[in-house]
């Protein structure tokens, strides 16, 4: 027997307490007893205090307490049973009237989570009206029942009703579809839904659980070349590829590895044929490192479906790190930076997320992002190099190098962003900016100095620029615009552009060299060049690349092979009809000896850094440009 909150005991035969009837007359008395027996106010002629019988009819309250389907119990203030319906005690595999004084709360599972206990000890303190909740509960017979649970206050009454409504069927279709939602069709692993409740789960455990590792680790991989499975041999068939690589995913996460942390694995597929393990609580990058390998090692045994023998293989992105401070769109972002190193590395391997290297990404990505408007807000200015003739020592021209004064990096020199500007199309703008700018500056030099030998700008070109403008018209119309004379513009492309014209490019070379501009192959021997094609390009100067020039060390270590190089392509040049620069030129013993082999001019530090446009005029002015030796820095000559 246990007490109840007012001091007074309770028997194991309490009834019902008094509910009043349709008719509005009182079924039982205000006043209960404690005691053994019915509770019920006493009859005509019976002895004060004497119990009476519930209504026997159908419609009696305790009638259809007692027949009702649904499993119902009436419970104290405190918690504990009163008297409970056989529909009760049948949910539960017991005696209903063995239930009397049993805590509620245990025999549903209301203490089993912190806000339904709350919630259910506000409604028995009569700070709520109702709780309803789903819960779990155990039946003698092994098997588990799932149950939506009410509690109210019972009107008219101090004492509560709880309900429980046996929805294990419902449960169990709900589960079936959540199973179909959140889970691959195809391989049936769970799907990219799934994948990121269980990551934001497992960020949070791993955030405040103090028994755990504290870490998570992720391998993110994509398969190399299966769009070709599926074009050549059907969708069927990559299907049932991807059900045999999620089959051999699942048994590397479930394999024990000597560095395995307590945490699970989760091998999920995102879509297409990318795949995810997910590994909780991992003990560092060394246990990815294993799974990662493990999971190569695996794909790479070929596959035999339909009488189809196919090798696959995979490129794998490796994240791990501290859990806290670490979000799901974080660890995807880098998982997925880190797939793209490992493709772009060679694929068929797995690769490590590299905070240094990702930080080079995101620059170049802020970069990038802010190229155009960087044109607009007058971000860029041009530096301009002297290409001096190796004869005379006279500048007969000078180079445009565009640089970036970006409010961030400060001033960045070309190789920082004009890949970039080719990648995203920016260079079209941006080129057609340095074009414009260097034939007003050339033609301002010229009319400043009426009376010295003109001096002709060369300006780099991009074959993109060929392709996505008009590069024939925009030329046309800024010699026009500056007065500029044709001659005194010469165009820089790279080897490989100039090599590789055809159609469009190669009308337009031939349309500005009739115009009376200068083509200069820039990085002359860097690529594959076909020497037969270029004598049909309208090519008038050859720039040497710098790594040639380099190879004319001093006599004490010379490199034989390098200068015979040189010798010959100068006079290959020469034959063609062509002059040839050579870039790089750090010391006036490598100007001597390019001048002797009939190299006919020169650029590089051993003559001038790039400068501003104000201090070229005074360079102009000075003496012959033979140059002395600058300090040893590790620097190239051309680009500055």
């Amino acid at each position: 027997m246990s007490g109840h909150s007012d001091g007074t005991s309770r028997a194991s035969g309490a009834t019902l307490p008094a509910v009043t009837q349709s008719d509005g007359s009182a079924n039982g008395s205000a006043g209960k007893t404690r005691t053994g027996g019915e509770h019920s106010a006493a009859p005509d002629g019976a002895p004060a205090g004497a119990p009476a019988p519930l209504p026997a009819s159908p419609g009696g309250y305790r009638a259809a307490f007692e027949a009702a389907r649904l499993p119902m119990a009436v419970l104290g203030r405190d918690g504990l049973v009163i008297a409970a319906n056989p529909a009760f005690g049948e949910l539960l595999g017991k005696d209903p009237r063995a239930l009397a004084d049993a805590s509620a709360a245990d025999l549903t599972d209301l203490g089993g989570d912190p806000h339904i206990w709350a919630a259910y000890r506000d409604v028995l303190a009569g700070r709520s009206d109702r709780l309803r909740c789903t819960r779990r509960l155990k039946h003698p017979a092994g098997h588990s029942v799932w149950a939506e649970v009410s509690v109210e206050p019972l009107p008219g009454a101090d004492d509560v009703l709880l309900s429980v409504t046996d929805v294990s069927d419902r449960h169990d279709l709900q589960a079936r579809l959540r199973h179909l939602q959140m889970h691959d069709p195809v391989t049936r692993l769970p799907n990219r839904a799934l994948f990121f409740e269980r990551l934001a789960a497992a960020l949070e455990t791993a955030t405040y659980d103090r028994g755990g590792t504290g870490r998570i680790g992720l391998c993110y991989l994509d398969l190399d070349g299966f769009k070709a499975v599926n074009d050549t041999l059907g969708h069927r068939v990559g299907d049932r590829l991807l059900g045999a690589v999620a089959e051999r995913l699942t048994r590397c996460a479930e394999r024990p590895a000597g560095r395995a942390g307590r945490g699970g694995q989760l091998v999920a597929r995102l879509g297409g044929d990318e795949f995810a393990l997910l590994v909780e609580d991992s003990t560092g990058t060394e246990q990815l490192a294993d799974l990662a390998q493990s999971v190569l090692d695996a794909l790479q045994r070929p596959f035999d479906l339909a009488g189809q023998r196919l090798s696959v293989s995979a490129s794998i992105g490796v994240v791990e790190r501290a859990a806290a401070g670490t979000t799901a769109t974080g660890l995807m972002q880098a998982a997925d930076t880190t797939l793209y190193w490992a493709k772009a590395d060679g694929k068929a391997r797995w690769t490590l997320f590299d905070p240094e290297r990702n930080a080079h990404r995101m620059t170049r990505q802020a970069l990038s992002s802010t190229l155009r408007p960087a044109v607009d807000r007058g971000e860029f200015t041009l530096e301009y190099q002297p290409l001096v003739g190796l004869g005379d020592g006279r500048a007969e021209g000078v180079e445009a190098l565009v640089r970036w004064r970006h409010p961030q990096f400060g001033t960045l020199p070309p190789n920082r962003f004009i890949g970039l500007a080719e990648e995203n199309g920016a260079i079209v703008e941006l080129g057609r900016w340095v074009l414009e700018r260097a034939c007003h500056q050339a033609r301002a030099w010229q009319l400043e100095r009426p009376d010295e030998p003109p001096l002709f700008v060369s300006v780099n070109v991009a074959v993109r620029q060929v392709w996505d403008s008009d590069l024939v018209a925009d030329v046309a119309g800024i010699l026009d615009e500056t007065g500029l004379p044709p001659e005194l513009l010469q165009l820089e492309l790279t080897e490989s552009a100039v090599m590789g014209s055809a159609g469009r490019p190669l009308q337009a070379l031939q349309a500005l060299s009739d115009m009376g501009v200068r083509i200069a192959i820039d990085d002359f021997g860097t690529g594959y060049s076909n020497l037969a094609y270029l004598s049909r390009l309208p090519v008038s100067v050859l720039k040497l690349d710098g790594s040639f020039v380099r190879g004319f060390r001093s006599a004490e270590h010379p490199n034989p092979a390098d200068e015979t190089i040189v010798e010959a392509l100068v006079a290959l040049a020469h034959r063609l009809g062509l002059t040839v620069t050579a870039e790089c030129v750090e010391n006036a013993e490598q100007a001597e000896r390019l001048r002797r082999i009939g190299c006919d001019t020169g650029q590089g530090w051993l003559y001038s850094r790039p400068l501003p446009a104000d201090r070229v005029p005074a360079l102009l002015a000075g003496p012959p440009m033979t140059g002395e030796d600058p300090p040893a820095n590790g620097e190239e000559g051309k680009r500055g």
